[in-house]
């Protein structure tokens, strides 16, 4: 169960009427049968905390919350267990003040649950007093539902050490769960980030991963079928097709699903806007960035292992882990490959928000330049109409603008990457549909944009090499003579000394 508000801010005002539900109990009655131990890691507002929500009510013997749901009449309702809740919220950026939110926390937990035990012991030690003291005095193992497990170490990525600091200490706060295993009954802990066993929950060697288990791939989120159906009274004056497009995309192995928040906030105003992007904050995205100069249109071609893609390590932060695991990117597909028994995931953008709000946020980062709507706008006229003139004095224009700093103490204006990957964040925040290294049957164009009725392949170089001159004897236009659509080649070459544009040349098919 999963009671979703739409268009209510604060608990105080919902009523009945403003509820909907989506019946998650058949994916939670099969965990609690199944497992003891699970972790489950999903993007931040993606309904994590209603599937806790969900789990306690279960666990409390709620059943009246239940009629007419999956879990009503399938489990023994008058069997209730004592649940301990942590939701990690609050100041972490001091090792004292994790240790105090940590411990009020554990009294709101003690004052709830009816439970007197030493708050003056350290946090862990009274972690492991309240399960003890719940097991007696309910005569009935313990159920422990951690959210957001790994807070308080996000929240310093942009401090290493006190990051470390904070991990160390969950470290030894959740060993508890090993610790007192003889009086759990059953552990749901939930996540950003996936740390690995050793770095956060050393010697929990049955914790099961159902993050990419794919019958559990839609047990947080929305499907479109749930926006057409259960969502029919407020979605119907929608174009769906936009919807999807802007909100839909994530991919956890099963279908592709919204993230709620999203679709919650656009029922709620009517107006298509980045709900979820700008409802929290781009971690040490930036700081990642300039630790190495990336080719940002590969970013929506990444191809990681499955060992890549479920590791999350303090002291080896990589950006393609960062941007997953914190809902940047998504999966396309998995390749597997049978002779070498080998999973490869294939990364991408998950939808029209992403695109817009992440390139915006890199084309700032790369060019020190605010890129307000009516520029967008005559970018968007220029491209509509294929005024390839004014596109060529626009992108002049973009690099003359950048600060000649950007250059300063590197080699950043020596390498094709970085001016092919300004003018691709540039196009991209645009919420333009663009395919980066577009593979033809004659090699890879570096990008082909669609706008309208209008397909614009183009090539960079930095130096003397011929951009337009590649595209026309490889043919790269060719795969898309049957769309009926007006096909533009543009060649773009760069100037290492002028830092911009050298040669711009064009031909329409």
């Amino acid at each position: 169960m999963q009671k979703l508000p739409i268009g209510i801010q604060t608990f105080e005002n919902i009523r009945e009427e403003d509820y909907l539900y989506i019946d998650k109990t058949k994916e939670a009655l099969e965990l609690i049968n199944d497992y003891k131990y699970i972790f489950l890691s999903r993007p931040r507002r993606f309904g994590k905390s209603l599937f806790l929500d969900t789990l306690q009510n279960i666990f409390e013997g709620n059943k009246k919350l239940f009629e007419g749901l999956y879990i009503y009449d399938k489990l023994d309702w008058s069997v209730k267990y004592p649940v301990i809740k942590i939701s990690w919220g609050g100041d972490f950026k001091t090792l004292e003040s994790t240790q105090k939110v940590a411990k009020k926390i554990l009294k709101d937990n003690q004052k709830r649950l009816q439970i007197n035990c030493d708050i003056d012991e350290d946090a862990s030690s009274c972690f492991a007093s309240l399960i003890q003291e719940c097991y007696e005095k309910y005569n009935q193992k313990v159920v422990v539902l951690i959210d957001e497990y790994d807070k308080p170490i996000l929240d310093n990525l942009d401090n290493i050490d006190r990051a470390k600091e904070n991990r160390d200490f969950l470290r030894g706060f959740y060993i508890q769960l090993k610790e007192n295993d003889r009086y759990l009954k059953f552990a749901f802990l939930t996540g950003i980030s996936k740390f690995s066993k050793a770095s956060i929950f050393s010697g929990l060697n049955n914790l099961v991963d159902i993050s990419l288990m794919p019958k559990y791939g839609n047990i947080c989120g929305y499907t479109h079928e749930n926006i057409k159906n259960e969502f029919y009274e407020y979605s119907k004056d929608f174009d769906l097709e936009k919807v999807k497009q802007w909100y839909n995309g994530y991919y956890f192995l099963k279908d592709r699903i919204y993230n709620p928040f999203d679709i919650l906030r656009l029922f709620d105003s009517g107006v298509f806007k980045n709900y979820w992007w700008e409802s929290g904050q781009a971690y040490s995205l930036i700081e990642m960035l300039k630790q190495k100069d990336y080719y940002i249109p590969e970013l929506e071609n990444l191809v990681v292992s499955d060992d890549l893609l479920n590791s999350f390590e303090i002291e080896d932060l990589k950006l393609e882990v960062l941007l997953y695991q914190a809902g940047y990117l998504t999966i396309d597909r998995v390749e597997y490959y049978e002779e070498y028994e080998l999973y490869n995931y294939r990364l991408r953008v998950p939808n029209k928000e992403v695109q817009i709000s992440l390139n915006n946020l890199i084309i700032e980062y790369l060019t020190k330049k605010y890129i307000n709507p009516l520029e967008k706008l005559t970018i968007l006229e220029i491209l509509k109409y294929g005024k390839l003139e004014e596109f060529k004095n626009n992108l002049i224009s973009l690099f003359a603008s950048i600060p000649y700093n950007n250059y300063v103490k590197n080699e950043i204006g020596e390498f094709e990457g970085y001016y092919a990957s300004v003018i691709y964040a540039y196009l991209a925040s645009l919420g333009l549909k663009i395919i980066a290294e577009d593979t033809t049957n004659r090699g890879r164009v570096d990008m082909t944009l669609f706008i309208y009725d209008k397909i614009y392949i183009i090539e960079f170089k930095v130096g003397s090499g011929k951009a337009l001159k590649q595209i026309k004897e490889k043919a790269y236009h060719q795969k898309y003579l049957n769309e009926g659509k007006d096909i533009y080649l543009v060649g773009i070459e760069f100037d290492r000394e002028a830092k911009n544009i050298s040669s711009f040349e064009w031909e329409k098919i």
